[in-house]
């Protein structure tokens, strides 16, 4: 009876390890507008606006690793985890997945449900991401934040995300004066926060802010409105008045970026590297400044 025991006790082990060694890995993301999922369906089927993270899964082999994107629009490290959405993910982390985090574009703003400070409680939020996912036997990946499409000085690009430019251009000529052919930064400490705090955690840092910069920076402000949400008056039901956004993503830019942000992730991170869709990747980052 003791070896028929051990010998089922042994066997379901046995099976439980193979079951976690075939399964595919889990690619949880966890961030904001830039990354998040957007409608397509119904009404809002010719929708142009996407998050890199809404894309990323077409660069993954599906048999190997699944994308599970809960990043969701305006949310902060403070209000996702105050809405209870990283507890949701943490219940689903299992050991070998990866946890993919960033944020910051919506820790700038000043409400007080959103906003965090960098180097005090915007680093502890990303603390307890990182080490709650290894709790879990997870991998993070830590990123900073995209660039926002700013070719100009412009005060109110915080608050852009939030309220976007009239589709007449009227906030664009109002700053025409001192439009530059340099990007201009709009995210100071919150972009250096994120990097801080991978060293200190010896996590895995992915330098989004300087690859989206690298990316946009050659194309200058005509050609970089290709990556994003500039669109025309009348074209789509869901934008009939046009849009110029300098933040969110178009089908396009989203698609390019998260080529990017892909093979970079896999040449930090080899266990991925066997997963990659290496023809996607090579589709979308023809764009890629060229390593020296």
């Amino acid at each position: 009876m003791k070896r028929l025991i051990t010998f089922f006790l042994v066997a379901g082990v046995l099976f439980m390890l193979t079951s976690l060694r075939n399964r595919p890995i889990t690619i949880f993301m966890i961030g904001d507008s830039t990354m998040a999922n957007k409608p397509t369906t119904g009404d809002k089927a010719d929708n142009q606006e996407r998050g890199w993270g809404q894309m990323l899964q077409m660069f993954f082999d599906s048999t190997k690793v699944v994308v599970d994107n809960h990043a969701v629009n305006g949310r902060s490290s403070k209000s996702f985890i105050d809405e209870g959405r990283w507890q949701a993910v943490f219940q689903k982390i299992r050991p070998g997945d990866y946890v993919i985090i960033q944020f910051g574009h919506n820790d700038e703003k000043p409400k007080a449900d959103r906003h965090t400070d960098p180097g005090s409680t915007f680093d502890a939020n990303l603390k307890k991401f990182i080490e709650e996912t290894r709790e879990k036997g997870g991998t993070p990946i830590l990123m900073n934040s995209i660039v926002r499409r700013k070719f100009y000085v412009d005060p109110n690009a915080v608050a852009a995300d939030d309220a976007l430019l009239k589709a007449d251009g009227s906030e664009l000529k109002k700053n025409a004066a001192i439009v530059t052919d340099t990007l201009v930064d709009t995210h100071g400490d919150y972009v250096v926060a994120p990097r801080n705090v991978a060293q200190e955690t010896g996590c895995l840092f992915i330098d989004a802010t300087r690859i989206t910069h690298d990316l946009i920076q050659p194309m200058g402000p005509e050609k970089s409105k290709s990556l994003f949400c500039w669109l025309p008056v009348g074209k789509y039901k869901t934008a009939p008045n046009g849009r110029q956004d300098d933040t969110h993503l178009n089908i396009y830019g989203a698609s390019v970026i998260a080529g990017i942000l892909a093979n970079e992730t896999v040449r930090q991170e080899p266990t991925l590297k066997k997963c990659i869709n290496k023809k996607k990747v090579k589709e979308f980052t023809r764009l890629a400044p060229k390593k020296d």
